[in-house]
């Protein structure tokens, strides 16, 4: 994200020196993409970044997946995942039940009461989307308060915990990539700029505020990573905390986008889901659903046509408000649906029809299209409602 930003002490030029209150030199780390060739940022250390003490393995959550076969569409109710109160003993990084994965992109969910470890994600970024509940995300580059309908989007390789706060769960959709995720290319100018089009701009976009200067020895951060068997975890322990940032600039930070600052592109008739993007990665892109004025032409039909993804798998899920397509298929708040590449989907039974005429859509959904098929995780396995696939023809299943 091209959007300059500058917190706490840094020097007047870059690559210089930058001496401490009592003479000493703070220690310069450049953070940046794609080599040296993209976004970056410089932030100044007390202690040295780089230093470690120790290093053991980090056993991950369960990150096997298996194939969609038989190839069906699936619903997911993902507040079964965490019965009663044990969200209170989960954190938002360890706590993760994953859901939906390829070689692109994980999808999890977590509901989480307890503060997390020092997390570093090493494979790409991450875009969290925060169902309910509140918190603290504590970075290197300051604190981000986080709530409801919050797009948390946390840079590769960024040190960070999850700090949930009040008396409810913390509720959280993640989805992890193999890559950065950014805004859509034809929002920005050629120069980084959201452009005039686009649904939403740089002063909807809260950053980072601080710095922490944390002062601890010997501390502990999770770094997930890449390994021959697929996604790897590694635990490190460093001599100085990494919340020992005096000050950095750049346009390479963490930043959070509420998902009601988004605001809905509209037509006469039903526009595809392009114009509900808000954000992208390889091989993937993440688009939401908002309550919204729908189509007005005078025979328009509100809700969308049965329509087959060739190229890409569908993952919606439903976090708020009343989605009028999917009417009599078990979905409610907390459910994911899956409409996998090469099965065709739409609305409900009955709901083509009812739709017509209405004025006003008020729904609420973050939706993944994947590029490549997404495999089933744990989580799925734990969460499915295996009815689902039916619901087109009345319940009519195998064997009926």
């Amino acid at each position: 994200m091209a959007h300059y930003r500058q917190l706490g002490d840094i020097p007047p030029k870059r690559h210089t020196q930058h001496r401490t209150p009592e003479g000493g030199l703070y220690y310069e780390e450049l953070m940046g993409e794609e080599g040296f060739t993209s976004d970056s940022s410089l932030l100044y250390h007390r202690g040295i970044p780089s230093a470690l003490v120790d290093a053991r393995v980090w056993e991950l959550p369960e990150q096997a997946t298996t194939p969609n076969l038989p190839l069906l569409p699936r619903h997911l109710k993902l507040h079964e995942l965490f019965q009663g109160e044990e969200w209170k003993g989960t954190d938002a990084v360890t706590g993760r039940r994953l859901l939906l994965g390829n070689a692109d992109v994980r999808i999890s969910y977590v509901a989480a009461g307890a503060p997390s470890e020092l997390y570093r994600n090493g494979l790409g970024d991450e875009c969290v989307y925060v169902e309910s509940g509140s918190g603290v995300l504590e970075t290197v580059f300051g604190t981000l308060e986080v709530g409801q309908g919050d797009y948390v989007v946390i840079p590769r390789a960024t040190t960070h915990r999850w700090v949930p706060g009040g008396d409810e769960p913390l509720r959280a959709y993640c989805i992890e990539a193999n890559s950065h995720i950014t805004p859509p290319k034809r929002y920005l100018s050629r120069f980084g700029q959201l452009l005039e089009h686009a649904p939403y701009c740089e002063r909807d976009l809260r950053g980072p505020v601080g710095p922490l200067l944390v002062e601890q020895a010997d501390v502990d951060v999770l770094v997930k990573h890449r390994g021959s068997g697929g996604v790897v975890g590694t635990r490190y322990t460093v001599p100085h905390h990494p919340f020992d940032v005096v000050g950095w600039d750049g346009c390479l930070y963490p930043y959070v986008l509420n998902i009601s600052d988004f605001e809905p592109i509209t037509g006469r008739l039903h526009q595809p889901p392009p114009v509900h993007q808000v954000f992208e990665g390889n091989n993937f892109v993440i688009c939401n659903f908002v309550p919204r004025k729908v189509d007005y032409h005078p025979l328009s039909i509100p809700v969308p046509y049965y329509h087959s993804n060739v190229d890409s798998d569908e993952v919606m899920f439903y976090c708020g408000g009343n989605y009028e397509a999917r009417k009599g298929s078990g979905i409610a708040q907390g459910s994911i649906s899956l409409h996998p590449g090469g099965h065709t989907h739409g609305p409900q039974p009955g709901a083509y029809e009812r739709s017509i005429g209405a004025e006003f859509f008020d729904e609420l959904a973050v939706m993944v299209d994947t590029f490549r098929p997404l495999e089933l995780g744990e989580g799925a396995g734990a969460s499915e409602d295996p009815g689902y696939a039916w619901t087109w023809s009345g319940g009519r299943g195998p064997g009926q």
